[in-house]
């Protein structure tokens, strides 16, 4: 069964499918730019301690995020 959680809360080396981006105008056009797309497949390959930034893989390109950036994301997980 899949359901919808934030992409912060995802572990290290889960993959999970985009469902919707939850931000304001220019920081929606920007991870859009990055490609963070509803319907794009991410895995989460770390996350940097005290809170820090989370590093995702979407395709070949590897990207870092902020935990405020990710808890705008929400993804299927299954």
């Amino acid at each position: 069964m899949l359901s919808t959680i934030e992409l912060s809360d995802l572990k290290p080396g889960e993959i999970a499918t985009i469902s919707s981006v939850h931000a304001d105008r220019s920081l929606y056009y920007r991870l859009a730019a990055l490609g963070f797309r509803v319907g794009k497949r991410i895995e989460v390959i770390r996350h940097a301690k005290f809170s820090g930034p989370m590093q995702v893989r979407i395709g070949t390109t590897d990207i870092m995020l902020r935990r405020t950036e990710a808890e705008k994301i929400s993804v299927l997980a299954s």
